[in-house]
């Protein structure tokens, strides 16, 4: 079955108009923080194209930390995790679920640890909009970066 000249053009002219997708599920795993960043920096670009390159990387290393977070301490290998993200003229919000109910803390690292300071960039970056919540299957982490 072949599509006519018109159908076709109004399928295509139809799906320039289908908002991105603001869910991105993933599993546990190493790989999964690079699909968060690309998929953060895209939405973005399609939802949001007047924020700033400095926002849109901003953003990029938040759900970076936030989903490095949920693979080392908020699930098991291969268990499924949710990225959530919303951008408007104001603000961009970034959500990670996954199955611990344990709620992050931010530490102090030790000078020559190589991790354990992810909170702490999440924290500079959203001026301390960012937390927790419980959620049925476990707890969401949140982050809030400003546009401007």
């Amino acid at each position: 079955m072949s599509l006519d000249r018109w159908t076709a053009r109004s399928i295509s002219q139809a799906l320039t108009h289908v908002p991105f997708p603001h869910i991105l599920f993933l599993r546990s795993r190493q790989e999964s923080v690079a699909e968060a960043r690309l998929f953060v920096h895209e939405y973005l670009a399609v939802n949001a194209p007047d924020v700033s390159e400095d926002h849109c990387d901003q953003a990029t290393l938040v759900v970076s930390e936030l989903v490095t977070n949920a693979v080392r301490h908020g699930s098991t290998p291969g268990e499924l995790l949710r990225v959530t993200v919303d951008a408007d003229d104001s603000r961009t919000r970034i959500e990670v679920h996954d199955s611990v109910r344990r709620r992050p803390h931010m530490r102090a690292a030790p000078c020559d640890d190589g991790s354990g300071r992810g909170l702490m960039l999440v924290d500079a970056l959203c001026l301390g909009s960012w937390g927790s919540r419980d959620t049925t299957t476990g707890k969401a982490v949140w982050a809030e970066l400003r546009t401007s």
